[in-house]
């Protein structure tokens, strides 16, 4: 887990300035997570704290969450306990991954109390806890009885009582007179996280490899030496954190750009297989690295009822596709039934009753070979014939009827695959709303109510973006928004551009007055094109573009189904605008 008790360590230290602020609103965004503004003397912060079980964290932040409609209970009872309180401390508990905010605040008979509020970040275990000033539990954002833990209730009205410690030493008292147990016959870094309480993983495996250059050390294999340079190691990194000397940083992978992780001190265990930036304050960098990622876990988890009939649709499409295929390989032998047909009844005279078998002649073939033409015994010559031309009919009927589902079959399965892609890159609960309001329009989901069905429909917009020139770029967020900027929006001679062979979103550069468009704007709308489509972690992709008028909709197609022609293709990176990538 990235969020250590170090980063808790220098977030704790750079909160000192809410110290003195005043809570000014408070709101509850998610089902976990609280966001208080912060009003102080010389300006304003927004604190978010989270007990996400994957991304639970406490930082400044500037992004601002669409709140819910009406406000959950806990944030009701926040408002009131300590609504327009005053910050008196944030303290760090122990070197555990716990904050304490203590709070001043009056009570319904106008006494001042002080309450606080509890962050324990500590993966599923993570939880929001207020807490009273004789030490109990006026409630929490996850209520722990007995039937979830024996160990530790956490319920209104309860004692609070801290999580057990760990049979660790801590790291900032690690000394010279700690002792290290390396006897296990597994690697370093797991033998210093069994050792060590405060530590993540990524701090273990930097602490080895400034001693050995490598991580890939085995415990029993460190001798003396070797030991006693890992204490020291310990020592110096203690004192750091002690001393407030921190350095945070976020590791991304140099291949594919993808955030790896990010530190309270400098990492150099990657080398040259990842980028190393630093960063000016720990809570930018937190604030940073969680935007992006915890945005995309609570999108998986709001559109996990949407990705599964999707897959299911797509399941279940492909193997209609193969049915049919057989379908139209077996109906291949339909010149044959009709052959047979022909033949047996030019040479009817020749059958008699009861035969199971006949060699003809076949006229249709310029050697006029003999063919051997089974019969059913239990028919007359003539019925026998019938039975090919049937047979011959039959197939014929199914092959017309197999290759028209077979189009529409091949059809649904794009527009399935591209609306899942839609749905992997949504980036807010309007986008994954606008998604499952298409689908119910298309019949993929049904409507619950005939006043569902006439309920006013949430507005969504397609994203817009400014290139470097100047020139507005916009994106859709679904297929309905790209058959709306294709076909609607979009004039003749604007420009269109998307991922070749692969799903993704329509996008457009709207030329206005100026029909000049530099080649910077149009690798900036073509890289756009790639991160809003299924190869956004592909390293070069292939974007198609073309102006508007070469785009088509064929009748009857899905919502953001086009054909296009007289097109070019560049290969780019993916990315937003204002991030470089270099393309080929």
């Amino acid at each position: 887990m990235a969020l250590d008790a170090i980063a808790i360590s220098a977030l704790t230290a750079e909160l000192q300035c809410l110290v003195g602020g005043r809570i000014d609103k408070i709101s509850q965004p998610e089902r976990d997570e609280i966001v208080m503004h912060i009003r102080c003397r010389e300006a304003s912060f927004k604190l978010v704290v989270s007990a996400s079980s994957a991304h639970p964290r406490i930082h400044l932040t500037d992004t601002a969450k669409k709140n819910p409609q009406t406000a959950p209970l806990f944030c009701m009872m926040l408002r009131k306990h300590i609504g327009g309180g005053k910050i008196t401390a944030i303290e760090q508990e122990g070197f555990e991954r716990i904050v304490k905010i203590s709070v001043e605040s009056y009570d319904e008979l106008g006494d001042l109390t002080t309450k606080r509020i509890v962050a324990e970040m500590m993966g599923r275990h993570s939880n929001i806890i207020l807490v009273s000033g004789d030490n109990r539990v006026v409630d929490s954002i996850k209520h722990i009885d007995e039937s979830v833990s024996s160990v530790r209730e956490i319920m209104p009205g309860g004692v609070y009582e801290a999580p057990p410690a760990q049979d660790k030493c801590a790291l900032i008292d690690f000394g010279m007179d700690s002792e290290l147990d390396f006897s296990l016959p597994n690697k370093a870094d797991k033998a210093l996280i069994s050792n060590i309480a405060g530590i993540s993983p990524l701090t273990a495996r930097e602490v080895i490899y400034s001693v050995y250059g490598t991580t890939d050390i085995i415990a029993q294999n460190i001798n003396t030496n070797r030991y006693a340079a890992i204490k020291l190691e310990l020592i110096r990194l203690a004192g750091a954190v002690r001393a407030g000397d921190f350095s945070p940083c976020l590791i991304t992978d140099n291949n594919t750009g993808k955030i790896i992780e990010f530190s309270a001190i400098d990492i150099k265990q990657y080398e040259s297989l990842a980028a190393v930036e630093s960063y000016g304050s720990m809570n930018e960098l937190v604030d940073a690295f969680y935007l992006k990622r915890d945005m995309h876990e609570r999108m998986r988890q709001k559109s996990a009822d949407l990705t599964r009939l999707l897959n299911n649709n797509i399941e279940r499409i492909s193997k209609k596709l193969s049915i049919l295929e057989k379908t139209l390989k077996d109906a291949e032998k339909l010149d044959d039934y009709r052959v047979n047909g022909d033949l047996l009844t030019a040479n009817i005279y020749r059958m008699e009753e009861g035969m199971r078998s006949v060699e003809v002649e076949n006229f249709y073939d310029p050697e006029c070979r003999t063919v051997k033409i089974t019969l059913d015994p239990s028919m007359t010559p003539s019925q026998n014939a019938q039975r090919y031309y049937k047979k011959y009919n039959k197939a014929k009927t199914a092959l017309t009827e197999a290759a028209k589902q077979l189009r529409a079959g091949r059809a649904d399965l794009e527009y399935i695959e591209s609306t899942l892609a839609m749905v992997e890159n949504a980036e807010s609960a309007e986008d994954i709303n606008a998604i499952r309001a298409e689908l119910t329009e298309q019949g993929y989901i049904k409507r619950k109510s005939t006043a569902a069905k006439k309920r006013k429909k949430e507005s969504s917009k397609p994203m817009h973006f400014v290139s470097s020139d100047g020139f507005d770029i916009y994106v859709g967020r679904n297929n309905t928004q790209n058959d709306y900027l294709t076909l609607r929006y979009a004039n003749s001679s604007d420009w269109w551009f998307h991922t070749k062979d692969i799903h993704g979103s329509h996008t457009i550069i709207k030329l206005g007055l100026n029909k000049d468009v530099p080649r910077r704007t149009m690798l900036e709308a073509a890289r756009l094109a790639a991160y809003y489509s299924k190869a956004r972690e592909s390293a070069q992709v292939p974007v198609d573009y073309t102006i508007i008028k070469n785009v088509k909709k064929p009748n009857g197609a899905k919502p953001g189904m086009v054909i296009y022609d007289g097109y070019n293709t560049v290969y780019v990176k993916p990315s937003l605008l204002g991030v470089n990538s270099d393309d080929g």
